[in-house]
């Protein structure tokens, strides 16, 4: 038997050891309490941070009402002093942290960028990018001592295209594909891999409360969403590290069939398009 290299080991099966482990933040409501409703209906020991207990009391007594682990943890996901304590908080109850879901987010009210309010504009930067940061940043060196684990940022189409009207959102979300590239890029020689997860439009507090959606009937069913979330967090499309996935238009068993070959280089990852064979850029 040829010696096994570094890059080739086995991940170890955590789940042998202690259940499975997922921190969902933003879990008080909309996406976050979907996901962290299917992982502990899969059997995850589940903990939901928000910035306060009181907003988790709903998702928590579902859970436990479903005889499931759940830990509630309050932080204000842009307090790096607070994720540490909410961090260390969940692997001292819980044991370790395999799958981080950084879903809390915000969007800013529709208006051209020199119309924008500035706290508020940078308020959206700063939870949207800051959160996710710090949150990996307390997460990863866990996961790397323990041999692996798995990172979902709840990202969007948005942050592939621009908009005259969310400056803010957009470029948060394409800021949070680079932490997702990055953190896949480094991660990869520790079993540590990152994923964004673009949710379609799911019907929420924060999409009624958005003019674009005014008029919409054509929802996506979270369903769709926490399917593909369970799908990448139990390792069936991690060869779609540090690239993008989009519920309601991805279909999961395609995105696995594709998982089991080679990706092209670049897909499903934010590039600059060149002009032609002739762009110096290319």
């Amino acid at each position: 038997m040829s010696e096994q290299r570094p890059h080739d080991k086995e991940e170890p099966d955590m789940s042998e050891q202690r259940p499975r482990v997922a921190l969902v933040t933003g879990a008080s409501r909309g996406i976050g309490a979907h996901l962290a409703t299917a992982l502990g209906q899969a059997g995850w020991s589940v903990a939901v941070l928000a910035r306060s207990l009181e907003g988790l009391e709903e998702v928590t007594g579902r859970l436990r009402g479903q005889s499931q682990t759940v830990l509630p943890v309050a932080a204000d996901v842009t307090d790096a002093g607070a994720v540490e304590q909410a961090v260390h908080a969940v692997v001292d109850e819980l044991g370790g942290i395999d799958l981080l879901v950084n879903n809390a987010g915000l969007v800013e009210p529709e208006a051209p960028l020199w119309e924008a309010d500035v706290e508020t504009w940078w308020r959206v930067m700063v939870t949207n990018v800051r959160g996710p940061f710090l949150l990996t940043r307390a997460v990863v060196p866990g996961m790397i001592e323990q041999g692996g684990g798995r990172i979902i940022n709840v990202n969007s189409g948005s942050g592939t295209r621009e908009s005259p009207v969310l400056t803010a959102y957009t470029a948060s979300k394409s800021a949070l594909a680079r932490l997702t590239g990055g953190t896949a890029a480094a991660g990869a020689a520790h079993q540590v891999r990152a994923f964004d997860l673009a949710p379609g439009v799911v019907e929420t507090d924060m999409t009624h409360g958005m003019r674009m959606h005014e008029s919409r009937t054509d929802w996506t069913d979270p369903g769709d969403v926490t399917a593909l979330a369970l799908a990448l967090a139990d390792g069936e499309l991690d060869a779609f590290s540090g690239r993008m996935v989009r519920a309601g238009s991805d279909s999961l068993d395609q995105l696995r069939s594709l998982a089991s070959g080679a990706l092209p280089d670049g897909a499903r990852m934010l590039r600059l398009r060149p002009w032609g064979d002739d762009d110096p850029l290319a």
